[in-house]
């Protein structure tokens, strides 16, 4: 697997951690946290500092090269200085399961222009392809109509509630699981 591709309209790479791409991420998140925080855990002080992106770079970086986890940052080919979203493919699991989870978030400046169907589309393909997965999960908000409007459009399938699933803003909240199959 390469860790820098090319769709259509966009760049997908994943970071080394270096001050640079520390600094590219952490004015990512500051720029669209009233956004982004609707849907998230509770985030620490500590997170929205370039020391603290460039920790996550490290371990993604690592997670990517022993293929647990995929994250993708998202630049337009004409733009290639500002990333203006995120992929990502974790619990990548193999042996009987051969699934993981996968999670997006753009810049809002960004949606509605196909962006995140072009990266998806990609992402999911290569998970299929060169990971050989069977399954791909996403976890979504009832009220994050965008998200799942985005999903259907991957032809992810609805398979049902998952009640208090998964911690956001410090409430166990529950998720529609989506799936699709390879």
């Amino acid at each position: 697997m390469n860790f820098q591709y090319e769709t259509k309209h966009l760049i997908l790479k994943i970071l080394e951690p270096s001050n640079h791409s520390a600094k590219q991420v952490l004015d990512f998140y500051i720029k669209n946290r009233i956004i982004f925080e609707r849907y998230e855990a509770t985030r620490s002080a500590d997170f929205y500092t370039k020391e603290h992106q460039k920790l996550i770079l490290t371990n993604e970086f690592n997670f990517a090269i022993t293929k647990k986890c995929i994250r993708f940052w998202v630049y337009e080919k004409n733009n290639p200085d500002f990333p203006i979203g995120t992929i990502c493919f974790y619990n990548i699991v193999h042996s009987i399961y051969d699934r993981c989870e996968t999670g997006y978030k753009f810049d809002s400046r960004y949606w509605h222009k196909g962006y995140a169907k072009e990266a998806m589309a990609f992402g999911i393909s290569l998970m299929f392809q060169e990971l050989n997965l069977h399954r791909i999960e996403a976890y979504v908000m009832k009220e994050n109509k965008a998200s799942i409007r985005l999903l259907r459009n991957l032809n992810f399938q609805y398979e049902g509630i998952c009640r208090q699933a998964i911690r956001v803003r410090g409430s166990w909240e529950d998720h529609i699981l989506f799936a699709r199959i390879r």
